[in-house]
C-alpha cells in the first residue's frame, strides 16, 4: 500500500507544534473551514494533476486527500512542461454548498472550479477573465450585502503592470464578472511598497479586508487593508515581517477562524531548492481593529497547538510501495499525461514504459517524469530499478530535478548491456553529460540513493549488486529551483527516438527517511 513518510510530523506531542507545519514545497497556500474540517490547497503550475487538497483536523496534523483538476486548460499549452506557468496561487472557499478554488493562470486568465464534495467530483475550469497577467484571483460571496466580489493581481512578465489591486463585482454563480474593474488599491502610491501581490479577500467586523503580500518572495512582509466600500478606499498596515527571526519573506497564505473561535493564518516562506514550505502563526486582533499575526508580527517557531481534539501526529506521504503498479497521490507528471507510460500489474512497484523522445538528453524538456516535493530539508531517498530493456539508449533513473538536474540509473548501452550512469546538467547547460564515469550493471538490477543535506546539497549512491554495497557516485550536486517552483524528486524511463516498444524499467517501493 501507499505509505505515510517516516518523516517527522509539526506537532510536538506536548500540545505543541514547530513551524514550518509542512516543510515542503505547497506553495501559495489557501485554508478554508468546513465544520470541524480543515483544507487546504496551493498552486501546482504546469504540473499534472494540479491544485492539491491536502486536510487537517486541527492546522498542524495534514494529509494529502487528492487533486482538483484532473487537466490543464488549453490542453495543448501543457502537453510539455511549463515548470514555472499554469496555476497560480489558488483561493479556496466553501459558498452555498459547494468547495470553490479560483486561480490566475498568467497566460490565460482567471478560472474557476466547484464541487459539493472536496474530494470530487469538480467541474471543468471555466474561464472568467481572459487576458494576460491577470493572477491571484480570490472570490467573496458577502453575507451582509448579498453581493460577490473578485480581487485578483498582476503580473509584470506578461501585463507590465504590477503592484497593483483589481476588483470586480462578480454573479452569484462565480462564472461572470459584472464590471470592467477598478483599481482597488495601488501601492506605488504607498511609501515604501512593491510587489503588491496574492490578495486573499475577507469580510469582518463591517470592513472589507484584503490580506495581501508585498516586498517580494524571499524578502518581503505581510500586509493587510481595510475599507467600509469594496471599491475603496483602503488603509493598510504591515501585519506580519521577518524582524529578528531567520523566517525571511513571511507572507502570501490565508487566514482561517477555527470552530473554537480562535484565528490563525498560514503562509509561506520562500527556501530556494525546497519551494515555499508552510508556517501556521496565531492571530489575534488589536484594540484598533487590526490583526496581529505571529508573537506580535513577527514569526513563531514553536507555539501551542489550535484547541481541536486531539489527533495522531500526520504528514502528506511521501513513501510508496506502487501497489499493482498503480502510483500515489503525492506523485505528479511534469505535462500532461498519456496512456501507455505506465503499466499497471499484479505486484507491487512502478513500471515505467521507456518512452522514446527526441529529448532524452534533457529532463527539464520530459513530461512524462514522475515527480514530488522534496519532503524534507534533510533527507534520504532509496529505490531499486530493473531495467528490461537492450534497446540502446534506453534509460531510467532517480533524479533531482529543477533549473539544473542530477539523475542516476541505468542505460543499455551500444551492444544492449545495462550499465550504471550518473549524469547532470547545470542551469545553463541544454545536454547533460556524464557526473561520473558508466560502470558495469550485469544484472541489469541496482539498488539507488540520494542523501540530502542542508542546503539541498545532494550525494548520490548505488549498488550493481557486485558486492561492495553503496557506493557514492560524482560530485556533490547542489539543487536549484526553478524560478517559482522548488525541486523535485523524479523517476523516469526513456528511450532515443524511434518505433515501436523501447521496453520497460521497474521501480521498487520509494522509501524516505530523516
Amino acid at each position: 500500500m501507499n505509505g505515510h513518510s517516516k518523516l517527522r510530523s509539526a506537532d510536538l506531542g506536548d500540545g505543541t507544534y514547530r513551524n514550518p507545519v509542512l516543510d515542503a514545497d505547497w506553495s501559495d497556500p489557501d485554508v478554508v473551514r468546513d465544520g470541524d474540517d480543515y483544507y487546504m490547497t496551493a498552486s501546482s503550475f504546469g504540473r499534472v494533476p494540479g491544485l492539491p487538497l491536502l486536510h487537517s483536523r486541527d492546522l498542524v496534523n495534514w494529509t494529502l486527500i487528492g487533486h482538483a483538476l484532473e487537466r490543464l486548460e488549453p490542453a495543448a499549452d501543457f502537453a510539455v512542461p511549463r515548470h514555472d506557468c499554469g496555476v497560480w496561487a489558488p483561493s479556496l472557499r466553501h459558498h452555498a454548498g459547494r468547495f470553490w478554488i479560483f486561480w490566475g493562470d498568467p497566460d490565460h486568465g482567471i478560472q474557476q472550479i466547484n464541487a459539493e464534495d472536496i474530494r470530487g467530483p469538480w467541474s471543468a475550469p471555466h474561464l472568467i477573465k481572459a487576458g494576460k497577467g491577470l493572477i491571484d484571483a480570490c472570490p467573496l460571496w458577502d453575507e451582509e450585502t448579498g453581493q460577490a466580489y473578485l480581487v485578483h493581481a498582476w503580473a509584470k512578465s506578461r501585463s507590465g503592470i504590477k503592484n497593483r489591486l483589481t476588483g470586480h463585482r462578480m454573479s452569484a454563480d462565480g462564472r461572470e464578472l459584472l464590471d470592467e474593474g477598478r483599481t482597488l488599491i495601488d501601492a506605488d502610491l504607498i511609501p515604501g511598497w512593491f510587489t503588491l501581490e496574492g490578495p486573499k479577500l475577507y469580510r469582518h467586523e463591517g470592513h472589507f479586508w484584503i490580506f495581501a503580500p508585498a516586498g517580494g518572495v524571499e524578502t518581503g512582509w505581510q500586509g493587510a487593508f481595510r475599507s467600509r466600500d469594496f471599491f475603496g478606499p483602503y488603509e493598510e498596515r504591515v501585519v506580519l515581517a521577518q524582524g529578528s527571526t531567520r523566517v525571511n519573506g513571511p507572507h502570501q497564505g490565508g487566514w482561517v477562524r477555527t470552530a473554537q473561535g480562535e484565528d490563525w493564518f498560514l503562509h509561506f516562506q520562500a527556501k530556494g531548492a525546497y519551494g515555499r514550505v508552510v508556517h501556521l502563526q496565531p492571530m489575534r486582533w488589536d484594540a484598533d481593529g487590526w490583526p496581529v499575526i505571529g508573537d506580535e508580527g513577527e514569526p513563531v517557531s514553536v507555539h501551542t497547538k489550535p484547541l481541536a481534539p486531539e489527533q495522531p501526529p500526520e504528514a502528506p506521504a511521501f513513501d510508496d510501495d506502487f501497489p499493482g503498479g498503480r502510483f500515489g497521490r503525492q506523485w505528479q507528471w511534469t505535462a500532461a499525461p498519456r496512456s501507455g507510460w505506465t503499466v499497471e500489474h499484479a505486484d507491487d512497484g512502478l513500471r515505467l514504459s521507456c518512452v522514446r523522445t527526441a529529448y532524452a538528453h534533457d529532463l527539464r524538456a520530459l513530461p512524462n517524469v514522475l515527480v514530488q516535493r522534496l519532503p524534507a530539508e534533510s533527507f534520504t531517498v532509496e529505490t531499486g530499478l530493473v531495467l528490461n530493456t537492450d534497446e540502446p539508449g534506453a534509460k531510467a533513473g532517480l533524479a533531482v530535478l529543477g533549473d539544473a538536474f542530477s539523475w542516476i540509473g541505468l542505460e543499455a548501452g551500444d551492444d544492449g548491456a545495462p550499465r550504471l550512469v550518473h549524469r547532470y546538467a547545470e542551469t545553463v547547460a541544454e545536454h547533460e553529460r556524464d557526473a561520473e564515469h558508466a560502470r558495469p550493471a550485469p544484472e541489469g538490477r541496482v539498488r539507488l540513493r540520494v542523501e540530502v543535506t542542508a542546503g539541498a546539497r545532494c550525494r548520490f549512491f548505488a549498488d550493481t549488486g557486485d558486492g561492495a554495497g553503496l557506493r557514492p557516485s560524482g560530485q556533490v550536486f547542489a539543487a536549484t529551483p526553478w524560478r517559482w517552483v522548488g525541486a523535485l524528486l523524479g523517476l523516469f524511463a526513456t528511450a532515443p527516438a524511434g518505433s515501436g516498444p523501447a521496453g520497460t524499467a521497474d521501480f521498487t517501493a520509494f522509501r524516505t527517511a530523516d
